[in-house]
């Protein structure tokens, strides 16, 4: 089993380093790939030296299966030069997901997706979508799923490095200023843009997450992505999602407020028993990111009645966004596609 790791060295590529050896998955010679910047650096590989390799002009002749998180212009090129080579594509970008060619994966939700790879590329959810993914699923198989009103609160590691080192200079800069003056006073500390936020996100909440998508819609490519690929993994093309996605201080942890209608009823109490049986989810009072930080599941609570729609509950979800919302779902999906081999 020869296994490669595209955009090794990034954010989500050194996660999946990580959870391939916390699974100790069973492969047989492993290889890094990254940009033309990244090539000809090393990193460690049980104890020994991998050198990354250039994507762009590398062989990828004798790859089994490769996960890639290099992004979605480079996985337009990159994914279906490594499929033709015979590898089995697991990609992270945002670039396949709606193709009806390429099966859009939650490894506890919809694996029988995977019977069927006719690109040989597989795509990974939304960071997003993928914590509400495990949470929603058996709810819908029990009452039908008819629309979802959905508030996200969105960390910061969402937007890349580039996003946490702009919410760490801030904060930095912000401890030179009197604390209860950012409180109480927004002029004390600036709210100009960065790099990657329309505004400044510490001491803050961004009410945009992702850019406004240029189809009149006013909706941004976030909220467009919660809503397509929702529909795509639980296979309700009908479903109406309403979505507004938020920026907010934190450095890791995505969270969603959840308002759903269903076709029948469902009790608080039903539901709270479905969700503690149910795979990748754990009930908790308070589900926050720092709970959830560096752990694995989805993790739901304050699971109640919702009066505003019919047979309606309301939940709150929060689930690190850089392990099962990006590298340990990828790494499931190659375990699941072991599996049927």
């Amino acid at each position: 089993m020869r296994v490669a790791i595209v955009g090794a060295t990034g954010q989500v590529g050194t996660v999946i380093r990580a959870i391939l050896r916390e699974r100790d998955f069973p492969l047989d010679e492993i290889r890094f790939f990254g940009s033309e910047r990244s090539a000809g650096t090393t990193l460690d590989w049980n104890g020994g030296p991998i050198t990354v390799e250039d994507a762009a002009t590398a062989d990828f002749s004798g790859i089994d299966i490769a996960l890639a998180s290099s992004g979605a212009t480079s996985s337009r090129q990159l994914s279906p030069r490594l499929a033709e080579a015979g590898a089995i594509v697991i990609d992270n970008s945002s670039a396949w997901r709606m193709d009806p060619g390429v099966p859009l994966v939650v490894s506890e939700v919809n694996p029988h997706a995977l019977l069927s790879i006719p690109k040989g590329i597989v795509a990974n959810p939304n960071c997003t979508t993928m914590a509400a993914m495990p949470v929603l699923k058996p709810l819908h198989v029990a009452a039908g799923l008819r629309s979802m009103a959905v508030a996200t609160y969105q960390a910061v590691s969402g937007a890349g490095r580039e996003g946490v080192d702009e919410l760490a200079g801030q904060m930095e800069k912000s401890l030179g200023h009197d604390i209860r003056a950012l409180t109480f006073d927004g002029a004390a500390f600036p709210l100009d843009s960065g790099v990657k936020f329309p505004a400044t996100i510490a001491h803050n909440v961004i009410p945009m997450a992702g850019a406004i998508v240029d189809d009149g819609s006013l909706e941004t490519g976030e909220e467009q992505k919660l809503r397509d690929e929702s529909r795509k993994i639980l296979e309700i093309p009908g479903l109406l999602v309403d979505a507004t996605c938020v920026r907010v201080p934190v450095f890791t942890g995505h969270s969603l407020a959840i308002t759903m209608s269903f076709d029948r009823p469902l009790s608080p109490g039903e539901a709270t028993e479905l969700l503690e049986e149910a795979p990748g989810v754990v009930v908790t009072p308070l589900p926050m990111p720092r709970l959830v930080a560096g752990r694995d599941p989805s993790y739901v609570g304050r699971i109640r009645r919702a009066e505003t729609v019919t047979n309606g509950l309301s939940l709150f979800v929060s689930n690190d966004n850089l392990r099962k919302g990006a590298a340990l779902n990828a790494v499931q999906i190659a375990e699941a596609i072991l599996a049927l081999r």
